[in-house]
Order: structure tokens, then sequence, then C-alpha cells
């Protein structure tokens, strides 16, 4: 840590804290700030949460606010410190009336786009999100500097970009071919409406193929019926989350707006295919072994059967794909954050 170099990370993500110790839902929140913490000195300021996280955050300042008064409060007294970056980790409407808090007060701000807020919005509140979202975004990238996974999410000329990745050596080593008797999906994530897993349930529960599905995340409160549906829960440390990658032949992503979803990554590292909806087909960029279906139960059979019958020559050309490195990603971002 350089003591010298202060960066307040800023986040709407909610952090839950219990002897002295803070974790998080969002890897986000705790690889970056922790891959950050050797070239600055960092401070978190976050929402409380009440409600037991599931990362710890190795990162002794932090701040929880339990409302928009103290979070601002929160940040307006760390301006007792001149030489001083912030980054705002997407567009919400607290980060937005962080960031204009910021501005005020002429504070060098960065912000970091990692989904297309539109296409959120429009998801969670309707007809009416997308122009909500129209107005913070446009406020918040005037006098900000843009970091971005995505060159869609931007509409300014002039921004960085990033390749987010949590890949180390172990994601990369002793890969293996699965288990071909039957379809074996996976799906890590939040359970939230925006990343389609409610709607693939309802798929999976009109699905033809004898398949089975796995849920790793949030499923603690989650009620479903299908017996080929199961709960895991989140898996605690890299070695397990890779265990049960490899013990599945296929991974699922049915979110209806992503921009560079780290579980595609991490799939292809294990070698394993991964099945998208059509609504971001743009993520498939020059990877292979990722494969677009429609969303009902016949596209989706079709995918996983086509796969399956090529799955070994899927297996093979899945060797040459490049991917992003975790230790890369945190250079760039000191690099920019500098």
């Amino acid at each position: 840590m350089d003591p010298n170099k202060k960066l307040v990370i800023i986040s709407k993500e909610k952090i839950f804290r219990k002897d002295n110790c803070s974790y998080c839902d969002n890897i986000d929140m705790k690889s970056i700030p922790e891959g950050l913490y050797k070239n600055f000195d960092v401070i978190i300021i976050a929402v409380k949460s009440t409600n037991y996280k599931f990362h710890k955050i190795n990162i002794e300042k932090i701040k929880t606010a339990s409302h928009i008064f103290s979070y601002l409060f929160d940040i307006f007294k760390t301006f007792k410190n001149k030489e001083v970056n912030y980054l705002l980790v997407s567009i919400t409407p607290y980060t937005f009336l962080a960031y204009l808090l910021l501005l005020i007060f002429r504070k060098k701000i960065f912000v970091y786009l990692r989904s297309n807020g539109y296409e959120e919005y429009k998801t969670i509140l309707g007809p009416l999100g997308p122009l909500i979202y129209h107005i913070m975004y446009t406020s918040v990238t005037f006098k900000s500097n843009i970091i971005t996974c995505q060159k869609r999410l931007v509409k300014k000329k002039n921004f960085d970009l990033v390749f987010p990745s949590e890949l180390d050596a172990n994601w990369l080593k002793n890969t293996g071919k699965p288990l071909l008797d039957k379809p074996r999906l996976l799906y890590v994530g939040r359970t939230k409406v925006e990343k389609g897993v409610f709607s693939l349930f309802r798929i999976f529960d009109e699905i033809t193929i004898d398949a089975e599905l796995s849920i790793v995340g949030n499923t603690e409160n989650l009620k479903l019926r299908n017996k080929n549906i199961n709960l895991f829960g989140f898996k605690n440390t890299v070695s397990a989350l890779i265990n049960a990658y490899d013990s599945h032949n296929i991974v699922i992503l049915p979110s209806f707006t992503e921009a560079h979803p780290k579980i595609v990554d991490e799939s292809l590292a294990r070698m394993r295919p991964v099945i998208i909806f059509e609504e971001i087909d743009h993520i498939i960029q020059n990877r292979y072994g990722i494969f677009t279906s429609k969303r009902n139960a016949k596209s989706l059979s079709d995918v996983i059967s086509f796969i399956l019958v090529n799955y070994l020559s899927i297996y093979d050309k899945m060797k040459k794909n490049k991917l992003p490195t975790k230790q890369k990603f945190i250079l760039q971002m000191v690099q920019i954050l500098n």
C-alpha cells in the first residue's frame, strides 16, 4: 500500500459487517479493492446490510451507510485529504448523488461501467427505467473519467477499456473432459430478475430432454418444485467453485443484460461450453465455445443436444481461446487510476 496515493471506492453494493469483518455478494467489491490495495490507500464507501453476505473483503477501511445522508456524509469526510481519487462503481441513484457532491467540490472522479444500465433499468422498472438511467448517465459521465469493460456501454469518445477477470493459475491448470452421460447444466451468480434465473426456471419446467440444472449463488430464499434443479448456495473457496464447474458439462448464463460476465471466462477456462440467450449475444466476440439459444424450451433443448453430440470437437476448439487474467486486469486499473 502506498499511503500517499488515496483511492475512495464508492458503490451502492450492500456490505454486511460482523466482528470487524466485512462481507459482500458481488465479487467485484472484493477483488477490485484487494487488487488495488498494493498501490493505493483504499477506502470503501458502500451501503449497510443486515443480511449475511458471502465474500469476505480483506480491506480495513470500509464505511457502510444505513441511509443516503450518512452515505454522502461518509464521502464528505474524505475531503480533508486533498490528493484523493474517487472511483464510482456503476451508476445508481446513490452513486449519482455521490457524483454531484464530488463535482461540487471539484474532485477527480472515475466511473467504472460494468453493465448496460439502460437494459437493467428497463428490466427492473419497465418503460420508464431507461429514461431514469439516461438522466443519471448523462450527468455522471459529463465530467468523469470513464472506465468500461464494453465499448457499447459508452457514448463518449474518450474512455479506458478494461478486461475484468478473476482468472489466475488455479483456473487454467488441470482441466479435463467431463462426464457426458446426460446434460448437467450449471449457473453461477446472483438470483436477481435481470440475471434471468426465474425465466430459466420456467423454461426448465417445460424442457423435454432429461437434464439437470445446478444453481451456485444466493439460493437461500428459493423454493422450487422441479426435482431436476439443484440449489447449492455459494462456494466459499476458488477450489470449490472450480470443482463445481468441473462436475458439470455445460454452463448456462440466462441474463437479460450483460457486459463482460466473468462466468463466461471461468467456464471457458475450465473448458466448459456456455449457453447464453440471444439478448446478450454481443458478448461472444471472438471466443469459441459460446452458444446462443432463444428464450424457450425447444430452442434450449436443441442447443443442449447439439453441444452434447459435438462436445469433443467443441472442446478441442476451446483450447484456442485467449482469456484475460486477474493480474492483467488489476494492472490496467492501476495504470488508469494513477
